[in-house]
């Protein structure tokens, strides 16, 4: 399964997953934010239905994306270009997008502030 995970890290922790995966460590796929509220920024929960409507789907079109989650095309397309501009989707040659996972797992902890 291509598992994605996405989480809250710090530049040092990205350096040492870079590292090990250097060293030839495995890491697996690895979407990463720098805060919780940039997190939830960008994953609204509009958008979240938008990845687990495209979670091991293949391409597709923004109008079928569109069609999946029971909205309007514009409304769709704006969140895809946010998704774009994160990184969390992909934009095939042919125009069409894709979620490139099969499973997502979220990985942050709360602290005392």
């Amino acid at each position: 399964m291509n598992t994605v995970t996405l989480s809250v890290c710090t530049r040092e922790d990205v350096n040492r997953r870079f590292l090990a995966a250097a060293r030839g460590e495995p890491q697996g796929a690895h979407i990463s934010f720098e805060s919780i509220e940039q997190m939830w920024r960008i994953l609204t929960p509009r958008r979240w239905a938008l990845l687990r409507a495209m979670t091991g789907q293949g391409a597709m079109s923004i109008r079928e994306a569109a069609r999946r989650v029971g909205r309007d095309v514009k409304m769709v397309h704006g969140d895809v270009h946010a998704l774009l501009d994160a990184g969390l989707l992909d934009r095939e040659q042919d125009g069409r997008i894709v979620f490139p996972y099969d499973a997502v797992h979220v990985d942050f902890m709360l602290r005392v502030a």
